[in-house]
């Protein structure tokens, strides 16, 4: 029987999985990469050649451990953490560390793009955000010129892995979306946003459908995991899509919330629908000829995560703590803005903000205004996507933060929707990515592959805590521009 392998390429490392025709999965592998580095504030950067030797010690081990069922590989799919900027030279060798998708240096490039080209939002669907592949360029052009002079090519993360896999210059529609190069509506490279950052077609990789055959695997790699035949690569997804195809969420009005360690409220969509005043992503899917809507917010668990190293306590241990005392909305209000925000903001510069604070205040109630404001920050995302005609209804979730019956609980009170939870698995991006596979080297039809999992309990909205949480989100909404106006 075939199997397929999914690749999910993060700054944290690779996640490597095997599933069978049936998409059950057969064996996963992870490895971590060196973490990214910030050598100036805002910056955010890591050596695109982390990724590769992480891709290469997951499938080692996955090769190692399930023998018999990597040699059946036909398909590989891929997923990559979006709107990194591998600049490749003449002869492929990396020019810098990329630049990631949290690196928010490119914000006066951003006004200067939108200036150069008063229809890009038209052409692009979005906002120019420091966060895009688009600006760094123009960063790049500015600040190191001599090494702009020399870019052959520019590659996202996982489109360089697909490099070393395949020796293709190949990308995929959705992870494309996230540069601003791409005219998302028509799912081609667009000449006008090329120009304005100094590059041109020639120096963007081939664009395929997530669900295409993009390249074959290079025979050397094949005889070293001891795959035989042809070994198709498929064109993959970037890391939202991909956990989308995941979970099954491919149809229009389908969607998931992912608590990770940045946040996604993401719905599919059957056109393109824009709405850049409530900075909307709005992209490609990786299935043909449909389209999603995402609103991202920068730091999720990572506000957690931030909030322990400040208290010295582990996140699940706070999350226990803010749970165990839980009554509604606390006195504190956080502004979950520690690495700035893009929806609905836009805004790299902004900084998050404990308010209310009181002897009370403790690690439990500091916890709970963190959950509290990270889930005010989707609410804020439902928001402007409500405001572009989307009907968010059930949303199943994903991520770390999905652990915490107190925070799923907040999201479906403050969304006012349900909040579904998979039986069990992991429906991420390397699950996506294999599906694509999956779909790439059989032909297969994505809506019979990317079905939904059985889902093991559903939270629904308190309906007695509504009224104070729409009050309390009233107070949130507030203060940004309160506090933004006295930096």
């Amino acid at each position: 029987m075939s199997t397929y392998l999914g690749l999910d390429i993060g700054t944290s490392g690779v996640k490597a999985i095997l599933i069978d025709r049936a998409g059950k999965a057969l064996g996963e592998a992870t490895a971590a990469a060196v973490e990214p580095v910030r050598p100036h504030p805002g910056w955010s950067e890591q050596l695109a050649e982390d990724w590769w030797t992480a891709t290469l010690k997951a499938i080692d081990a996955l090769s190692n451990t399930h023998p018999d069922a990597i040699a059946k590989v036909r398909g590989i799919g891929l997923s990559g953490h979006m709107h990194g900027a591998t600049l490749l030279d003449s002869d492929d060798n990396v020019l810098r560390p990329a630049i990631l998708w949290n690196d928010g240096r490119a914000s006066a490039e951003c006004a200067e793009m939108e200036a150069a080209l008063p229809g890009l939002r038209d052409i692009a669907g979005n906002i120019a955000m420091p966060g895009f592949t688009a600006p760094k360029l123009a960063w790049v052009r500015k600040h190191e010129p001599a090494i702009f002079d020399r870019i052959a090519k520019v590659l996202l993360p996982k489109a360089y892995v697909r490099l070393r896999l395949t020796g293709e210059y190949v990308e995929d529609m959705s992870d494309a979306s996230g540069t601003l190069w791409l005219d998302v509506g028509r799912r081609d490279w667009s000449d006008a946003l090329l120009e304005v950052t100094g590059l041109t077609r020639a120096q963007m990789p081939r664009l395929v459908e997530g669900s295409a055959p993009a390249a074959d695997l290079k025979p050397e790699l094949a005889s070293r995991w001891g795959m035989t035949g042809t070994i198709i690569v498929a064109g993959g997804a970037g890391d939202n899509a991909a956990a989308a195809c995941g979970i099954g969420a491919i149809r229009p009005g389908e969607g998931f919330v992912s608590l990770g360690t940045s946040g996604v409220l993401f719905v599919s969509n059957e056109r393109f629908s824009p709405n850049t005043a409530g900075a909307v992503h709005a992209f490609c899917h990786a299935i043909p000829d449909t389209w999603h809507q995402m609103g991202v917010i920068l730091s999720a668990t990572d506000s957690l995560n931030w909030l322990s190293h400040v208290t010295g306590r582990p996140p699940a241990e706070l999350a226990g703590l803010a749970e165990a005392q839980f009554t509604g909305p606390g006195e504190e209000i956080f502004l979950p803005y520690l690495s700035g925000e893009r929806t609905p903001h836009n805004n790299a510069g902004a900084r998050g903000s404990f308010v209310g604070l009181s002897h009370s205040s403790d690690p439990g109630r500091l916890a709970q205004a963190v959950m509290e404001g990270v889930t005010f920050a989707f609410r804020d995302c439902q928001r402007v996507l409500n405001e572009a005609g989307t009907s968010v209804g059930r949303l199943l979730a994903v991520g770390g933060g999905s652990r915490s019956r107190l925070w799923l609980k907040l999201l479906a009170t403050n969304l006012d929707t349900e909040i579904a939870l998979p039986a069990d698995g992991d429906f991420g991006g390397a699950l996506g990515a294999a599906r694509l596979g999956l779909c790439a080297a059989e032909g297969a039809d994505p809506g019979e592959v990317m079905t939904m999992p059985i889902i093991r309990e559903v939270i629904a909205p308190d309906a007695g805590l509504r009224a104070a949480y729409t009050e309390q989100y009233g107070k949130y909404r507030a203060l940004y521009p309160a506090i933004e106006q006295l930096r």
